[in-house]
């Protein structure tokens, strides 16, 4: 089950609505729909919540680029409304890296060959032996310190655990170390420390 609420900042403290994210596809257009609340282009917070599993906050102030945090990458990379938040920047991946990733996976067969590639010969065969070789002998070697020891990460590995801005909410009294215990309905004491709880259970 998901959940989604905006808090917009105005000279009167805190107005809170529950969120559509029906029509919501990308960062973009969830920043739009952030500035459209935003009231003389003070701040306006839009948390995202998929429960027992993450939560994401995104925070945009005027016309700057949105910060965002999520409680942990590798539960809303599972998700679509997770996968708008988790842009190649904050992976730090290169832009469009995706996109390469699969149009080279296009060309290449369910087989394992590349187009045009004889199937079943010989060379193939040769191939398939050294290819075993070269796997044992990685297996043996010493993959040293830095490399990563998942064998499935790469270019499109997302980390567990929290990622993004820790002090996205330092300024309204909400620390980095707060911030990374908060876990299932963080709302509540996001609020909480906003002192926006009234106008939020007003739409919960």
């Amino acid at each position: 089950m998901y959940f989604a609420a905006l808090l917009a900042r105005t000279e009167d403290g805190w107005e809170a609505s529950d969120t559509e994210l029906d029509d919501v596809e990308t960062l973009s257009d969830l920043t739009d729909l952030a500035q459209e609340a935003s009231v003389d282009e003070d701040t306006v917070l839009v948390y995202i919540e998929q429960e027992d599993a993450w939560f994401g906050i995104l925070r945009v102030d005027g016309e700057e680029d949105p910060r965002i945090y999520v409680s942990d990458a590798s539960a809303a990379a599972r998700s679509s409304y997770g996968e708008i938040l988790l842009t190649d920047e904050l992976l730090g991946r290169e832009p469009g890296a995706e996109d390469e990733i699969a149009a080279l996976e296009e060309l290449v067969d369910l087989d394992g060959t590349e187009d045009g590639e004889p199937d079943g010969s010989a060379s193939s065969s040769a191939t398939t032996t050294d290819r075993t070789t070269t796997r044992d002998a990685d297996t043996d070697s010493d993959p040293g310190p830095d490399s990563h020891s998942d064998p499935d990460s790469g270019s499109d590995y997302v980390p567990a655990g929290p990622i993004g801005e820790l002090g996205i909410l330092a300024d309204f009294g909400v620390s980095e170390k707060d911030l990374l215990t908060l876990r299932t309905d963080a709302l509540t004491e996001i609020a909480d420390a906003l002192g926006a709880s009234e106008v939020l259970e007003a739409v919960r």
